[in-house]
Formats: structure tokens, C-alpha cells, sequence
């Protein structure tokens, strides 16, 4: 197919091909999603072309304004599905190239084209592309190892209790949930087992389904687990800890809705809302279910008591 020096949807259909997308992702949807990405509006030439990092909600406005094409709100989960995943994997985008750590419900993620990438795109419809194309195909490979390599070095090291070794998305709470992993673990479930952690960007990152089933706990994917849950078989007790950093601790709802949860559980339940410090406490006292305990990670030797006639024990 000849090219031209000038975008239109018809020739990034055509680029998306070239740079071995498959069949789905050379459909006008990826097609528009790359061309707000590189920031082109029709006719620009391709040498024009820029990185700029945008948001899901960026994107659609951009495709919006400059190609009269009105995604629903409703499409964003579709554009994030079914086209920005598929570029990550293909190393046409990467994810935040601002803050690796940001976290996966953060309004702010948000996805920038490869330098390598926009490289070869703007030379398109000049003499230079065919070798461009043919180099940055060559290099792809070596390119997926240098991305996976920069996720891993952001990646959280945390060590169970048991002494394995995990690693959790970086970001978000997570550095509150290793602390809870790491330093309340020892000291108030001594000998637990870690059966359930969640990750935000793995949510069922351990899950101990046949320990939990022996225990009469069966959740399915929707069901909203807490962070982290640990058994102390010694004392039969099921500890059901909450990363207060960002989604408040277990208020009374969620006392409600972990009971209604753990309803057959054959253990005894114990609810800990975890801060990472006494500062952020003070957002959420007057919310905290009684018959629970609370533990911050600035002075992880002590406990919070908010349970009338018990201390960190069931009822």
C-alpha cells in the first residue's frame, strides 16, 4: 500500500499492520486510540507525531474533538481492554511512565507511546521508514525483556511468615500491606499461616482455596476479600485485616459485610483495620466498628482496642 506523509485512520490501520498487530488491533477503535496518543489530528503529517502520556478519559475527548467519533463512557473499559492492554503487551505503550508506583485505581494512570515506537512512526511516508520498521521488529524482543526488567526493579519485596518470598505490585497501599505482612504478623499472629493476600494489581495474588474451603470459606471473584488473611491454627482464629490508607478501615458496613462473608467459617473471627500512621487514624476514628482492633505500621508494637470486654479475639 503507498504511503503518505499525512495522517488519516485509514493509514494508522495500515502502520498498526506494520507493526504486527493483530487483526482486532488494526480496527479504527486502536487506530484512533494511537492517533490521540501521538497526539495527530487529520492531516497533520506524521513527523508531527509526539508522546504525550494520556488518560483513558484524554483519549476518548481527544478522538472526540479531532475525529467527531463519541465513545460512551461506558467504552473506556473496552478501550482499556481491548486496545491499550494489547499495545503494552506489544511495547507500542507503556503504562505511567511518570510514576511506575501509582497505583491501579489512581484517576491518573494513564499510557505514553514508546520512544522507540514514536521514533518509527515519525518517519513514516519518508524513505527512512521500511529500515526503521525492520530495526524496531528486530529489537522488540530485547525491548519486552528491558520492560518487564524496569516493572520488576518497582516491584515490593515481602517475605511471608513462612519465609517465602513474594512480590506485590508497587504503589498504592502495598507498601502498608508488606508492613502488615512483615511486621504485625510476627508480632500478634505468631506461628499464623497467610492464606489470602491481595494485590491491586493481582487481587488474588496468594489464595489458599483448599485451607479456606476446610475452614467453610468459599469466595468467588466478586467476592470483596479483605488485604490480608491469616490463621492462627493454634488459637482456630481468622484474621481479617483491612490496608486503611486509601479506603477507610472497617467501618460498620464492612464489619457487616466480612461477617455475612465469613458467615460459615468454622473459626473464630478477628477484624484489624491497618493504618500507616496515627495521622491517618485521625480521618477515620469516629467511623471505626467497635469490636474491632486497630494497629498502625509508625508504632507496629502496639494495638488500638476498640472491643469492650475482649482483647484480639473473636466473640
Amino acid at each position: 500500500m503507498p504511503m503518505t506523509a499525512t495522517v488519516s485512520v485509514e493509514d494508522c490501520r495500515s502502520l498498526l499492520r506494520n507493526l504486527m498487530l493483530d487483526h482486532e488491533r488494526q480496527n479504527e477503535r486502536s487506530a484512533l486510540v494511537l492517533l490521540s496518543l501521538l497526539g495527530l489530528r487529520p492531516d497533520d503529517a506524521w513527523s508531527d507525531a509526539t508522546a504525550v502520556p494520556l488518560r483513558t478519559v484524554e483519549i476518548m475527548a481527544w478522538i472526540r474533538e479531532y475525529y467527531g467519533v463519541d465513545y460512551r463512557p461506558n467504552t473506556r473499559e473496552t478501550i482499556r481492554r481491548q486496545t491499550l492492554h494489547q499495545f503494552i503487551q506489544a511495547h507500542l505503550v507503556i503504562e505511567n511512565p511518570d510514576d511506575p508506583t501509582r497505583p491501579v485505581n489512581s484517576p491518573n494512570w494513564c499510557y505514553q507511546v514508546t520512544d522507540e515506537a514514536l521514533a518509527v512512526i515519525q518517519s513514516r511516508g519518508t524513505a527512512a521508514f521500511v529500515e526503521n520498521l525492520d530495526q524496531y521488529l528486530d529489537a522488540k524482543p530485547g525491548l519486552a525483556t528491558t520492560y518487564r526488567q524496569e516493572r520488576q526493579l518497582a516491584e515490593i519485596p515481602v517475605t511471608l511468615p513462612s519465609g517465602t518470598n513474594i512480590s506485590l505490585s508497587a504503589g498504592g497501599q502495598n507498601p502498608l500491606l508488606k508492613s502488615m505482612i512483615e511486621e504485625f504478623c510476627p508480632r500478634f499472629t505468631p506461628g499464623g499461616s497467610v492464606l489470602y493476600v491481595g494485590d491491586a494489581g493481582a487481587k488474588w495474588l496468594i489464595h489458599e482455596d483448599k485451607k479456606l474451603s476446610a475452614l467453610g470459606v468459599s469466595v468467588n471473584a466478586h467476592g470483596k476479600m479483605p488485604d490480608l488473611v491469616v490463621h492462627m491454627e493454634d488459637r482456630n482464629w481468622i484474621v481479617l485485616l483491612e490496608a486503611a490508607s486509601t479506603h477507610g478501615p472497617v467501618d460498620h458496613t464492612r464489619h457487616l459485610e466480612l461477617k455475612e462473608l465469613f458467615l460459615d467459617c468454622t473459626a473464630g473471627l478477628v477484624f484489624v483495620s491497618c493504618f500507616p500512621d496515627q495521622e491517618t487514624i485521625k480521618k477515620y476514628l469516629t467511623s471505626i466498628s467497635w469490636e474491632t482492633e486497630v494497629w498502625t505500621a509508625d508504632h507496629p508494637t502496639h494495638l488500638v482496642h476498640f472491643n469492650g470486654d475482649r482483647f484480639l479475639g473473636p466473640r
